[in-house]
């Protein structure tokens, strides 16, 4: 299975290979967002996931070198409704590894579902059952997070995905 820093790498590999060409279209937004769109979804599909890449800044999709670095959702399963393993250890996990300055809230309890919503100084991370939204910036301690969370809870030995 792969992690998740393998799947940023291959994704900013793809980035960088395609880098002229988003040079060369980035005075238009809209086609900018549609060549990162293509190269993310390559980049899943070819482990069975789906990556996106958001910009709640619109200013943003212009800058080029922060992208698979901040602001990404990985999709793995999108009908899973519970965890592999109890909230609790995704928790205490999260405070190991990105330190005791977070806040961790139950989110997205109801109808059955599960969810958990990680408040850092300067973004936030939501898990759910089948899917990772990080909405801040992804240093080594997210990435060793979130390849926890890859191999723990979206694992095909937990119900998720294999490659």
């Amino acid at each position: 299975m792969i992690t998740f820093s393998e799947l940023i790498d291959e994704l900013k590999s793809n980035i960088n290979y395609n880098r002229d060409v988003l040079y060369a279209i980035s005075k238009n937004p809209n086609l900018l967002y549609k060549k990162i769109t293509e190269l993310a979804s390559f980049t899943g599909s070819r482990h069975q996931v789906a990556v996106q890449l958001h910009f709640p800044d619109p200013n943003k999709i212009k800058d080029i070198d922060s992208y698979g670095a901040e602001n990404i959702s990985v999709v793995i399963d999108k009908f899973r409704r519970k965890f592999a393993v109890p909230r609790e250890n995704i928790r205490r996990k999260a405070i190991e590894s990105l330190g005791n300055n977070i806040q961790t809230q139950d989110a997205y309890m109801y109808e059955g579902k599960e969810g958990l919503r990680i408040i850092k100084e300067n973004g936030r991370i939501e898990i759910l059952p089948g899917s990772i939204h990080l909405w801040c910036k992804v240093d080594q301690n997210v990435k060793n997070y979130v390849d926890w969370l890859m191999q723990n809870i979206y694992s095909p030995n937990t119900g998720g995905i294999s490659t």
